[in-house]
């Protein structure tokens, strides 16, 4: 058990009050109110208060001289920018701070502080030291002591609703649903396509629940052809919003499928050629769907689209409608014709990586590189290109390949990152070093802790940070076989620490099926009494996308975790069976079966925790989330009620068949109606079990929100009036999707927690931001 020292200059009142009490064994803490003072030492213990006082220990690698960088160091007074590399390991500040900021001084008619030099970039040029100050750049000769501005136009630069070509010279756009290139020397505007139209226009970017302006394309290497589709939304419904304001309200209104939808976004791919020749790929429409997200557009890019390396082939991953195919194609860019190399079909969803899709041709040896779960863990395997044959499995074990960082097709080599293959958290990500030929993997990162990586251009070094929850970054370059060559920095958190920072607790539980290993974090008061019970508040966020805890990085806030801890509660967050980064079998646990959300493991964890820890209070336990969590937190107290007495669900898709069909259709499946009316969908609803409500529920829904529909929580809130149940409701008439932790809804959550679980009055005069963090 974790004991915590009191500081009596951080006691909220309340729990000074409760300083000076007899103990009693596991006598519940139940205050009859909080203080403004009480919230505002909860409302110190979030990011903007906890971020300022950690001191380094983030590098951002700006690579240079075939593998050395320079970086920015940040110091207790301010930051100094530094080199590294490659022949010389160790760092050194990449130039005399203080010369630079005389010469800088002198050019510029304004003082610098040595300590806080405002660069935007640097370059070395032989000897000369080229660094930018807002936009403009300077050459500082004779050692950086004497500096003069360097006639650089940057020239006209894309906007960003337009996508730039691999040569700089042309940047391709969408007007009137058609497809354009601008050449950004002389100006001058191309139209690609003349026929587009609303519904079926040209590199439309829209999956229902996201939509922009941008171009959805992938440019050639040679910079002469794009490829694309036109995006088909005839027969597609429609999402509506309508705005609040004075006098008439404006209606907002989108293409935005369906589960239920006999006909969603197609694609019908091509290529279209600088020279005007739009050439279609001779095949059936692509359903809009991609092997790692829900829309075709993924971390920002045209997903599962690879040009080779000379332009000729372009290879593609067709995935079905319900995700569960997956077909690689390579077509002609000139005769639009297309061959299938290999196909995967899974029972339940295929992916291509996490997070990121990790199959690559490799047109030079013919060869494909696969990623698959097949045998329930995700690894790497080595197809023929030519027969789409497997030539064999190149990873293996009960552990996952995560994601390829960096492919050297002559060395044949990769870079990935993987999990669960070394002893400890199964969380914790690794880099690894792959040799496709022989098989053998090398761990590259070898301190027992998370990893994050910045892998310079040629492979050749690596910027790994790594920490936990608990253990503050540490950053430090490595070669290509893992040897640390310099550590670049280390995070100072002295000051944190200093301020009564309250560490989460890492714990593993066990499962549903009483085998397989939870693993979590959990908050407690700084001045937790192990012999009083505490009202325990339980945040998921449930999958099958992504997990409650998130990366197992170091963080000095997370959420409002602590923040509510604070207030006098256990805060629990674990990653239960359905979500990714394990194995197949594991992330498949609720398949089919939405309305689970993990709920049973959520349950369990607590229930065991309780066991190891009499300090929680199984008596009163709460539930919140956002999105998928709001849609859990609503399921968790309909389910359980005997068990969740408390729960905020905030922009909760409660019902599927009224969310995205990307989202929907790859969890749960195709909608299927039975000859009684009921569907496969039904055991996922929320509303359909309304009347299960024992309990306090608050719903929160922004009316804008043009990713899950409003219209989910008010589906909950009409069966609840059906049902004759008490709930509360807040409505955001102008908010969309991400209103989560706003100051208002942050209140009332931390309101409602204080009153229905902890059975005190919350302070009516508190408001957030009448503090200011300490920077």
């Amino acid at each position: 058990m974790r004991s915590f020292p009191i500081r009596a200059t951080a006691l909220p009142s309340a729990l000074l009050l409760l300083a000076t009490l007899p103990a009693a064994a596991q006598a519940p803490w139940s205050p009859d109110a909080l203080t403004v003072a009480d919230y505002e030492h909860a409302e110190r213990q979030l990011a903007q208060f906890k971020r300022p006082l950690v001191v380094g220990g983030q590098v951002t690698a700006n690579w240079i001289d075939e593998g050395g960088l320079w970086y920015r160091l940040q110091t207790p007074a301010g930051w100094s920018f530094m080199r590294a590399g490659p022949n010389r390991g160790d760092p050194r500040p990449a130039f005399d701070h203080s010369v630079l900021a005389g010469a800088l001084g002198s050019a510029l008619g304004r003082t610098f502080d040595a300590d806080r030099l405002p660069l935007d970039g640097l370059e070395w040029d032989g000897s000369d030291l080229l660094v930018a100050v807002d936009g403009a750049w300077l050459r500082c000769t004779g050692r950086a002591a004497r500096c003069a501005a360097e006639d650089r136009e940057p020239g006209p630069q894309p906007s960003r609703t337009e996508i730039l070509s691999p040569d700089g010279r042309r940047v391709a756009f969408t007007r009137d649903w058609d497809l354009w290139v601008r050449d950004l020397a002389t100006g001058e505007e191309t139209r690609l396509t003349h026929d587009g139209t609303e519904d079926y226009g040209y590199a439309t970017d829209n999956a229902g629940w996201t939509r922009s302006d941008r171009p959805v394309v992938l440019w050639s290497p040679d910079s002469e052809k794009l490829a694309t589709f036109r995006h088909d939304a005839r027969g597609v419904s429609m999402m509506h919003l309508l705005s609040t304001e004075v006098g008439a309200s404006t209606l907002e209104s989108w293409r935005y499928p369906l589960p239920e939808d006999s006909v969603i976004f197609r694609i019908e791919r091509l290529v279209v050629h600088m020279d005007g020749r739009v050439v279609p790929l001779d095949m059936p429409p692509d359903q809009h769907r991609s092997t790692i997200c829900d829309h075709i557009v993924c971390n920002g890019v045209f997903s599962d689209v690879e040009w080779s390396a000379d332009g000729s082939t372009l290879a593609f991953v067709s995935s079905s409608r319900d995700h569960k195919e997956a077909r690689l194609r390579l077509a002609d860019p000139e005769t639009g014709s297309v061959r299938e190399v290999l196909d995967e079909r899974m029972d339940t969803y295929f992916e291509s990586g996490v997070d990121q899709v990790n199959w690559r041709v490799l047109h030079d040896s013919g060869e494909v590189l696969w990623w698959s779960e097949r045998d329930d863990w995700g690894h790497f395997y080595l197809y023929d290109l030519e027969s789409g044959e497997l030539k064999r499995q190149l990873t293996s074990g009960d552990w996952v390949a995560l994601q390829l960082r960096h492919l050297d097709t002559e060395a044949r080599e990769l870079l990935f990152t993987g999990a669960g293959r070394e002893p400890g958290d199964p969380y914790f990500q690794y880099l690894y070093k792959l040799d496709i030929d022989s098989g053998e993997v090398t761990l590259l990162t070898p301190d027992s802790a998370h990893h994050t990586v910045q892998i310079s251009p040629d492979g050749e070094r690596i910027v790994d940070t790594w920490s936990t929850p608990l253990l503050a970054p540490k950053v430090a370059l490595r070669d290509r076989e893992g040897r640390q060559l310099a550590l670049l920095d280390e995070a100072d958190i002295s000051a944190l620490e200093d301020s009564g920072w309250t560490p989460p607790t890492p714990f593993v539980t066990t499962a549903r099926d009483g085998v397989t290993e939870l693993h979590g974090l959990m908050y407690t008061p700084s001045t937790l009494d192990p012999n009083r019970r505490y009202p325990v508040v339980n945040y998921l966020y449930p999958g099958p996308q992504s997990g409650s805890v998130g990366s197992r990085s170091f963080s000095p806030a997370r959420r409002d975790h602590q923040a509510l801890a604070e207030l006098g509660f256990i805060v629990v967050e674990v990653d239960a069976m359905g979500t990714p980064g394990r194995s197949k079998s594991f992330h498949d646990a609720y398949y089919g079966d939405m309305g689970d959300n993990g709920l049973p493991d959520q349950v369990a964890t607590i229930r065991q925790l309780a066991e190891r820890h009499p300090y929680l209070d199984l008596d009163r336990v709460g539930i919140w989330g956002h999105s998928g969590g709001g849609f859990a937190s609503t399921g968790g107290i309909l389910r359980y009620p005997d068990f969740y007495k408390v729960a905020v669900s905030q922009a909760g898709n409660h019902d599927n068949r009224n969310y995205e069909d990307d989202w929907a259709e790859k969890w749960q499946g195709l909608l299927v109606e039975n000859a009684d009316g009921t569907t496969n969908y039904d055991n996922q609803s929320n509303a359909l079990i309304a009347d299960r409500l024992q309990g306090k529920l608050l719903l929160a829904h922004g009316l804008m929100d043009g990713n899950v529909p409003a219209s989910n929580t008010l589906l909950v809130a009409q069966a609840l009036i059906e049902a004759d149940k008490d709930f509360d409701l807040i409505v955001f008439p102008e908010a969309g999707h991400g209103f989560a932790n706003t100051p208002y809804m942050m209140r009332r959550r931390w309101n409602y927690f204080v009153q229905h679980l902890l059975g005190a009055t919350p302070p009516a005069e508190f408001r957030f931001g009448q503090q200011r963090p300490t920077m």
